[in-house]
C-alpha cells in the first residue's frame, strides 16, 4: 500500500512540476471586469481542451499549461464578440489580459469547443465528456469527478453540501425523482450534460415568493440521437461458490421523445448486488412532502415495520429481485402524466455475534454474549400515478396518489451468555395509500394563492413469537412469574399480535402579497387532524389449539390494548420576506390551537392549548455561489399512539413497555448556520453547517432490568437535552487532480433514567476525512480515502473510547481504448480502547474487455471480497450500553458477464 501511495504522489509531483501558471483580466472595451467570461487552453498539437478557466468578480482568470507547448486561446462572453490568439508557452508563468469587443455576428470567430463548466443563472451547467476518461459505466461515475458533486455514503447526490431532491432526465422526472436509482442504473455513454439547478422551484408562480436555496435538481440531459429511440444495456452473468451455483441478470432499458418516456430496470441476482435496499424502497416516498412540514408542528405516527437483523448489503446469503417501471407522457402543453412500478422481493441468511456491555457497572446488569442467525423474507410493492395540469401560467393544479405494500417475515435464532436459547417469529404485512392534491393560483402580479392538501391511510399489524427453554435459573424465569405465565411448561411459547391504523389530512392554504420588488408577506391557514387506533393483546401458546392470555402482576394486570387516539392542530401562520441589499430577511411566527384526546379503558384523557411558535431567517448573499444563512424554528413534536397506550406491549421477549395516557408534547429550539461556497476562479468549493437543538419535555424512557430483561414506560422529562452538530467540507481543483477534506463533530447530551436513577449520558464524535483523486483522460486514475473516527461516550458509570481508521484505494484506468480495470481495497482498524483492537479488509476487482467505446457488446470479469473476509466489526454505543459486533458476509466471489448495449 505504502509503494502505490508513493508511485502515486511522485507521479503527481512530476504532472505539478510539468505545468505553468496563466493568468490575466478580462474586460470589455469600457476597460470594466466582466465576470463569468470563458477562457480555454486547446492544445494545437493534440487539439484537445487541456485547461479552463472562468473569471471571477474582478475578472481574473487562471490557466494550468504544460511547458513548451503551443496553444489556441479562446475567450468568449454572452453578447461581445470572442477573442482567439495563439500563445506558446516556455518555462517561465504568463500574465496576459484579454479586451473584449461588441459581438458582430459576422465577424465572431467559431467556437470549436464545449466548456467543461459554464454558469447560467442559478443554473451550472456541466459538460459530462469533459470529465470522462473511458472507465465509467454508469451515472454516478461521471457525477463523482465534478467538482462540487459528492456521492454520500448512502448513495444519494450532494451538490455544495446539499442532497439533491429530485433527478430528472431530459426534464421529466426519473421515478419521481430518485437520484439512488438513476446513478445506479442510467448508462454514463447516454449522458451528455448535466444541469445543476440550484435554488430550484417545482412551482414557478412561487419561485419569488419563498425560499428555494435548500432546494438542489439535477437534470440529466441525453446526447443527440438518445432522445427517440430506446437506450441502455442487458447484463447477464453467471459464476460459482462453495455452497450454490451464482446467477445475475439486469435489464436496464430507457426510452425518452418529447411527448412521452419509459423507464424499465430489473434485476435478479444471488451475488449481493442489491439495486434497491430494503430500505431505500420504505423511504421511497415519491415526493410526497407534508403541508404541515414548516409549520412548526411535528407529528409521529410510528413505524411498526420489523427491524431487520443486518443490512442488506452485509449477510451470508442473499437472493434479490428487483422490477421497476417508469412513465410519463406529456399530450399536449397543458397536461403532464406520470407513474411508476416497483417490485422488490428479497431473501436473506444473516448470522451475527454481538457482545453488550451495559453504561452503568452498579446497576447490576450482566453483559451479554450472543449468537444469532437469521432468514429474512422481504417482499414489497409500491405505485404512484400523477397528474400536473397547467393551462396557463396563472393556474397549476397537481394531484398524486402513491400506495404500498409489503409482506416482511423474519425467522431467527439466537444463543445467549444470559438467557439461552431463543427462536423468534416476527411477521407485517403493512399498507399504505397516500393522495396529495395542490393547486397554485395567481390572481395577478401582487396576489399569488397556494392550497396543499394530503390524505394519509396506514395499516399495520406486526406479529411476534418467541419460544424461550424454561431452563432452572434461567434469567427468563423472574420475568415469566411477572407477566403471569404459565411456568409449568417445558418451554415459553410467547405471542403478540398488534394493529396500528392511522388516519391523517394535513392541509394548508397561503395567500402571498408582493408589496415590491423587495418584499412580501406570506399568510398561512392550516390545519392536521389525525386518528390512530392501536390493538394488541399479548398470550402464551400451551398446545395444540391452547392458549394463555396472562394477567401480569404489574401495570395493573394490563396486557392487552384498545386504543383510540385523535389529534388537531389549527393553525395561523405569518411571515415577511425582505431583501435588502446582500441580504434576506424572514421572520415569522405561527399561532396553533392543539386539541389531543385519547380513549382507553373507559377513560378519557383530554388535553386543549395554543402555542406560538416563532421562527426566523436570514442569508447573506455574498456573491452569486457564496451565502451564509442562519436559521431559528421552535417546533413542537407529538408522540404516536403506542407510547400513550397503558396495556403492556412485547418489543422482543427480553423487552416490554407500556404507555403513558397523559404525554404531553416535547418543545424543541433549533438553530443552524450554513456557509456555502463554490468558486469557478479557483476550483473551490467550501460548505459548512452548524447546529444546536435543545428539547425541553423530551419523552424520556423510564427503563428497569432484571437481568438483561428491560421493561420501559415514558414520561415528560424537565431535564433538556441538547445537541450540537458542526460538519463541513473544502474541496479543491488542481489541474487533474481534486482534493477534499471532510470533517464532522457532534456533541449529544442526553438524560436517561434506569433502576430509578437519571444519569446524563454525554457523547462526542469527530470525524476527518481527506481525499485526493485524479481524473486524467488518459494516464490510469487513483482515489486515496482515509477516514479517522473517534466516539468519546460518557454513560453512567463507564467511560468508552473508539477509534476508528479506514483507509479506502480506488484504482481504475482505460487501457488501449479497449480493456478497463477497476479496483477498489479498505482496510479497517477499530480501537475498542481498551488496548485491544479489531480489523477487516475489503478488495473487489473488476476487468472488462470492448472492441471500443461504441462496442454493442462488453465482457466483464468481477471478484468480489477477494480476500475472502467473512466478517466486518462494529463497534458502537447508545444511551443503554455499548456494543461490539461482528457481522459475517459472503465469501469470495467470481462472475463472468455479458453486457449487450442497445
Amino acid at each position: 500500500m505504502k509503494q502505490i501511495l508513493c508511485i502515486f504522489l511522485l507521479f503527481a509531483a512530476n504532472f505539478a512540476f510539468a505545468q505553468i501558471k496563466m493568468e490575466g483580466v478580462v474586460k470589455d472595451s469600457l476597460n470594466k471586469p466582466l465576470e463569468l467570461a470563458n477562457v480555454i487552453a486547446l492544445n494545437k498539437q493534440t487539439n484537445t481542451l487541456e485547461s479552463y478557466g472562468i473569471t471571477d468578480k474582478f475578472g481574473k482568470y487562471r490557466l494550468k499549461l504544460t511547458k513548451n507547448t503551443t496553444y489556441k486561446i479562446q475567450v468568449s462572453y454572452i453578447g461581445l464578440k470572442n477573442v482567439e490568439e495563439e500563445l506558446s508557452s516556455k518555462e517561465v508563468d504568463i500574465t496576459k489580459d484579454f479586451i473584449m469587443n461588441k459581438s458582430n455576428s459576422l465577424e465572431a470567430v467559431e467556437l470549436t469547443y464545449e466548456m467543461p463548466v459554464t454558469i447560467k443563472g442559478d443554473t451550472l451547467v456541466y459538460n459530462a465528456d469533459s470529465f470522462k476518461n473511458g472507465t465509467e459505466r454508469k451515472l454516478e461515475d461521471v457525477l463523482e469527478k465534478l467538482p462540487g458533486v459528492e456521492i454520500n455514503e448512502d448513495g444519494q447526490v450532494e451538490v455544495e453540501g446539499k442532497v439533491v431532491n429530485k433527478l430528472m432526465v431530459n426534464g421529466k422526472d426519473f421515478f419521481d425523482g430518485d437520484t439512488k436509482l438513476a446513478t445506479k442504473n442510467i448508462p454514463s455513454k447516454a449522458v451528455d450534460k448535466i444541469q445543476v439547478l440550484r435554488n430550484y422551484s417545482e412551482v414557478g408562480q412561487l419561485r419569488s415568493v419563498t425560499n428555494n436555496q435548500d432546494n438542489v435538481a439535477i437534470n440529466i440531459k441525453l446526447k443527440e440521437g438518445k432522445e427517440n429511440f430506446w437506450f441502455g444495456n442487458i447484463t447477464a452473468g453467471s459464476g460459482s461458490s462453495p455452497d450454490n451455483e451464482l446467477y445475475l441478470f439486469q435489464p436496464k432499458l430507457f426510452y425518452y421523445s418529447p411527448k412521452y418516456s419509459i423507464n424499465f430496470i430489473g434485476d435478479v441476482n444471488n451475488i449481493g448486488e442489491v439495486a434497491l435496499s430494503r430500505r431505500d424502497i420504505r423511504g421511497f416516498t415519491g415526493g410526497f412532502r407534508a403541508p404541515s412540514r414548516s409549520s412548526g408542528t411535528n407529528i409521529n405516527l410510528g413505524d411498526n415495520g420489523l427491524n431487520f437483523l443486518t443490512n442488506q448489503n452485509n449477510a451470508l446469503e442473499i437472493e434479490s429481485k428487483l422490477a421497476t417501471g417508469n412513465f410519463s407522457y406529456s399530450p399536449n402543453k397543458a397536461l403532464d402524466l406520470s407513474g411508476f412500478l416497483i417490485y422488490s422481493s428479497s431473501r436473506i441468511l444473516s448470522r451475527e455475534s454481538s457482545l453488550v456491555q451495559y453504561t452503568d457497572p452498579e446497576l447490576g446488569i450482566p453483559d451479554e454474549a450472543t449468537e444469532q442467525r437469521s432468514r429474512e423474507r422481504s417482499d414489497q410493492v409500491v405505485a404512484k400515478l400523477s397528474a400536473s395540469y397547467q393551462p396557463n401560467f396563472n393556474n397549476q393544479l397537481d394531484y398524486d396518489v402513491i400506495g404500498r405494500v409489503s409482506n416482511d417475515t423474519q425467522n431467527q435464532g439466537a444463543f445467549s451468555s444470559v438467557i439461552g436459547t431463543t427462536n423468534q417469529i416476527d411477521e407485517v404485512t403493512p399498507y399504505s395509500f397516500n393522495q396529495n392534491l395542490n393547486y397554485y393560483y395567481t390572481l395577478n402580479e401582487n396576489n399569488i394563492f397556494a392550497l396543499e392538501a394530503q390524505h394519509l391511510i396506514k395499516n399495520e399489524d406486526p406479529f411476534y413469537n418467541a419460544i424461550l427453554d424454561n431452563e432452572d435459573d434461567s434469567a427468563f424465569d423472574t420475568t415469566a412469574q411477572a407477566l403471569g405465565l404459565d411456568t409449568t411448561t417445558e418451554q415459553y411459547n410467547l405471542g403478540q399480535n398488534r394493529r396500528i391504523k392511522s388516519n391523517q389530512f394535513d392541509a394548508k392554504l397561503d395567500y402571498y402579497n408582493i408589496l415590491n420588488a423587495r418584499s412580501n408577506i406570506n399568510i398561512t391557514f392550516g390545519t392536521i387532524l389525525s386518528n390512530q387506533q392501536f390493538n394488541s393483546n399479548l398470550f402464551q401458546f400451551l398446545g395444540p389449539g391452547l392458549t394463555l392470555n396472562p394477567t401480569p402482576s404489574f401495570n395493573d394486570g394490563r396486557a392487552t390494548n384498545d386504543i383510540e387516539y385523535n389529534f388537531s392542530d389549527i393553525y395561523l401562520g405569518f411571515h415577511y420576506r425582505l431583501k435588502s441589499g446582500k441580504f434576506t430577511f424572514t421572520p415569522g411566527f405561527s399561532v396553533h390551537a392543539y386539541g389531543n384526546k385519547n380513549s382507553q379503558f373507559g377513560v378519557e384523557y383530554d388535553d386543549n392549548f395554543f402555542r406560538i411558535l416563532p421562527d426566523f431567517e436570514t442569508r447573506i448573499q455574498f456573491k452569486k455561489s457564496e451565502a451564509l444563512t442562519l436559521r431559528y424554528q421552535m417546533r413542537n413534536q407529538f408522540t404516536d399512539v403506542t407510547r400513550l397506550a397503558e396495556g403492556l406491549v412485547m418489543n422482543n421477549f427480553n423487552s416490554y413497555q407500556f404507555g403513558e395516557p397523559t404525554l404531553e408534547n416535547a418543545l424543541s429550539h433549533n438553530v443552524s448556520l450554513i456557509y456555502t461556497s463554490f468558486n469557478l476562479f479557483n476550483y473551490t468549493n467550501v460548505f459548512a453547517r452548524a447546529s444546536y437543538s435543545s428539547n425541553i419535555d423530551q419523552i424520556r424512557g423510564l427503563t428497569n432490568f432484571e437481568s438483561v430483561i428491560r421493561t420501559g414506560t415514558f414520561f415528560n422529562s424537565s431535564f433538556a437535552d441538547e445537541n450540537v452538530s458542526v460538519v463541513g467540507r473544502v474541496q479543491r481543483t488542481f489541474g487533474k487532480v481534486r482534493a477534499s477534506i471532510f470533517g464532522r463533530f457532534n456533541y449529544s447530551k442526553i438524560n436517561q433514567f434506569i433502576q430509578q436513577r437519571r444519569s446524563i449520558n454525554e457523547g462526542f464524535t469527530q470525524t476527518y476525512v481527506p481525499e485526493i483523486r485524479t481524473n486524467f483522460k488518459i494516464a490510469p486514475n487513483v482515489r486515496l480515502r482515509h477516514s479517522y473516527s473517534v466516539t468519546d461516550n460518557q454513560q453512567g458509570g463507564r467511560d468508552t473510547q473508539f477509534v476508528t481508521n479506514a483507509t479506502t484505494f480506488d484504482f481504475d484506468a482505460y487501457i488501449w481504448k479497449r480493456i478497463t480495470f477497476r479496483t477498489d481495497y479498505t482496510y479497517t482498524n477499530q480501537d475498542l480502547g481498551n488496548g485491544n483492537s479489531q480489523s477487516f479488509q475489503t478488495w473487489n476487482a473488476t476487468l472488462s474487455y470492448r472492441k471500443n467505446r461504441d462496442a454493442k457488446w462488453e465482457y466483464e470479469i468481477k471478484a468480489t471480497n477477494l480476500l475472502n473476509i467473512d466478517a466486518q466489526v462494529r463497534n458502537s454505543a447508545n444511551n443503554i450500553s455499548v456494543f461490539s459486533q461482528e457481522t459475517f458476509i459472503q465469501p469470495r466471489f467470481i462472475t463472468f458477464r455479458f453486457v449487450y448495449t442497445l
